[in-house]
């Protein structure tokens, strides 16, 4: 008989992480997450997101055996920024099994409502300045540094609890050899008139970080005020992501634009340092794991264009073609064959269309669930 258990113990934390593990073993498309990153995530005081929520998690057994998980999440800067009384889940599997998903989905329920919930949103791993989405389509590749994966039986289980469709999410594959080079072959011409305007492009500068991570941080939050979803990063939460990201950036592939000295735009792609995270077993770094990190990074052919963004007043100049263009640029001349730009709100029209100009191909969909509770 299948039981559900709230987690109240590092034991069961360990296994609520390693659940997902045991779940998709032997799935060749399948990447874990690193433990150790998991584990500080989800524990308060850890991660600085706990600072203004609060998180439940819950396993499903049946016997011995994990059978599913979820975590329900309150998150009090969402309700602040929007006003809205909106309850989370995120860090949901499950065996293809319609009790035990409904075991997990009214537990979490049950709980954001008790904490005031009039609406359920999902999944969401903390907010949506993380992980989020259901893959809906495009089960034939791994997934791309921090973006999910789940089996295709999931979309059912969701639908089946009355969660319907809130909005899309989708992912762009471009191919170094097969993209349009029209930005690049007009990049001397669009820098040359944006720097007529006072407007240059440039890379990051590693050597003065957290005054570049202030900056990046300003205009991420004016820039995407207005996406569905949208919730500002607290100081903490961008400086603990940027220092996670550190460690991998590449400053070909995260660049800025300035005026004045002003930071108006930025690109951030990051290494698909996923090609090397699906050969680490279970996540851990140790005893092997962190040779295989080190040793491999030098070896990854794909990044991801996690985030670009311009702020109100500098749009539609020809800022966002030279971002693109200069990343494409880069990858002249390096191991990167190709990589993927995501993820894009489906009624993002102007930069789904961007993407689309420079044969970016949509081969991935995902998918945030609600219901009114």
């Amino acid at each position: 008989m299948t039981q559900i258990v709230s987690v109240t113990s590092g034991k069961e934390l360990g296994r609520f992480i390693d659940f997902p593990h045991d779940l998709y073993k032997g799935n060749e498309n399948y990447v874990p997450e690193l433990f150790i990153a998991q584990r500080d995530m989800l524990t308060p005081g850890k991660h600085p997101f706990h600072e203004n929520a609060k998180i439940q998690l819950f396993l499903t057994y049946n016997g011995d055996r994990v059978t599913g998980r979820i975590a329900a999440i309150w998150n009090l800067n969402h309700i602040k920024f929007t006003g809205k009384n909106d309850g989370f889940f995120g860090f949901f599997d499950c065996i293809d099994d319609q009790e035990t998903a409904d075991l997990l989905l009214n537990a979490a329920t049950n709980w954001v409502k008790e904490q005031g919930a009039t609406n359920l949103i999902g999944p969401v791993n903390l907010s949506t300045n993380e992980t989020c989405g259901l893959l809906v389509d495009g089960f034939d590749k791994p997934p791309m540094a921090m973006m999910p994966y789940n089996a295709p039986y999931y979309e059912k289980l969701l639908l089946a609890n009355s969660l319907v469709k809130q909005t899309d999410l989708l992912a762009y594959e471009i191919n170094v050899s097969s993209s349009n080079d029209r930005s690049v072959r007009l990049l001397d011409a669009l820098q040359g008139r944006l720097k007529r305007s006072g407007i240059v492009i440039r890379k990051i500068n590693l050597k003065d970080f957290d005054n570049e991570v202030r900056k990046v941080r300003e205009v991420y939050n004016a820039a995407w005020d207005k996406n569905l979803g949208f919730v500002p990063f607290t100081d903490k939460e961008f400086e603990y992501l940027a220092k996670d990201l550190k460690m991998i950036l590449d400053p070909n592939f995260c660049l800025v634009a300035e005026k004045d000295n002003k930071m108006v735009g930025f690109v951030l792609g990051i290494p698909d340092i996923n090609q090397i995270l699906i050969k680490i077993k279970r996540g851990r770094l140790l005893p092997t794991g962190i040779f295989k990190l080190l040793l491999n990074k030098k070896n990854i052919t794909r990044i991801r264009v996690l985030t670009l963004g311009v702020i109100e007043g500098y749009r539609k100049m020809g800022i966002e073609a030279c971002l693109y263009g200069s990343i494409i640029k880069n990858t002249y001349g390096t191991k990167v064959t190709g990589g993927e730009c995501s993820w894009m709100l489906e009624d993002n029209y102007l930069m789904n269309h961007a993407i689309e100009q420079i044969n970016g191909k949509l081969y991935k969909r995902y998918r945030i669930f609600e219901k009114a509770i």
